[in-house]
């Protein structure tokens, strides 16, 4: 009985004979019991800080529905432990066919490998069992094309991608699954802000061109000239900044635009970057 409700719960074999004695061998009421004792440890550690964790993805069969997540806790050693690995692998099965747009939602849905939990309940386990706070800080779920993945530094860093292409053939080739991951990989070093100019956020390019305004003025230039100048300086930020236009990490000969067109050609499909997502474990 004991085994049953710890394959149940995750529970320590001494918590469960515990919950067992008081509830007089009534599972259920066991079960209850344990998670009212995990809800009270995962409150009393909720104040600490959570900078440590995992990113870990999952990705169809078919390649055209991805999710990304980031759970977090207090230390290495513990985001290293097979029970936080997999409760993140458990967040992904259950963003991958659940509905949630919030991490909020997501933790009041049911498991839906075990609907007696919510995921949140399962958190609350974990946290008992480990002894850290510990989170789900964000997730992703792209299901509009082909997605591809990347995951560096043992799940500190994951990037996942999602592109569009006009040819199924093409779409399985391996030279496109090539150009997909280095993408990924592209955007793990370069960390761009959007994929085109018109992507970037509107406060950051008018808090950038403001900074270089100032420098101009700063340096002795009038506002008229100022003005003028800051045109070259915001391409540049852009260039930097932007996905299409930043040079390829592998080949700084070409920009990542160049590459996608280069490829397109290549393969003879129409192919483009939907949308991409960066997590780094603290940042």
């Amino acid at each position: 009985m004991v085994k049953e409700l710890r394959d149940k719960t995750n529970a320590g074999m001494m918590d469960c004979k515990k919950a067992l004695s008081e509830t007089s061998g009534d599972m259920e009421k066991a079960i209850d019991l344990l998670r009212q004792k995990g809800l009270a440890v995962a409150q009393k550690r909720a104040g600490r800080a959570t900078s440590e964790g995992l990113v870990e993805t999952y990705i169809q069969a078919d390649g055209k529905m991805g999710v990304m997540v980031e759970v977090n806790c207090e230390t290495d050693f513990v985001a290293k432990s097979d029970a936080f690995i997999d409760f993140a692998k458990n967040v992904t099965v259950q963003v991958a066919e659940g509905t949630a747009a919030t991490t909020a939602e997501l933790l009041e849905q049911k498991f839906v490998k075990n609907p007696a939990l919510t995921i949140q309940d399962m958190l609350n386990e974990m946290v008992a069992k480990l002894g850290e706070n510990s989170g789900v800080k964000r997730f992703v779920k792209f299901n509009e094309g082909l997605v591809e993945n990347y995951i560096h530094a043992g799940g500190k860093l994951g990037v996942m991608v999602e592109l569009a292409c006009d040819n199924d053939a093409v779409a399985k080739n391996a030279e496109f699954s090539e150009f997909a991951k280095n993408i990924c990989m592209h955007i793990a070093a370069a960390n761009p802000v959007s994929i085109s100019r018109d992507e970037v956020p509107a406060d950051l390019a008018e808090r950038e061109r403001n900074i270089f305004i100032q420098q101009a003025i700063d340096s002795g230039k009038p506002a008229n000239i100022a003005e003028k100048m800051v045109g070259g300086k915001m391409d540049r930020f852009f260039a930097e900044s932007c996905l299409l236009e930043q040079k390829f990490v592998k080949n700084p000969d070409i920009s990542i635009q160049d590459l996608t067109k280069e490829v397109a050609a290549k393969l003879g499909a129409s192919i483009s970057i939907k949308r991409f997502a960066r997590f780094q474990v603290g940042a």
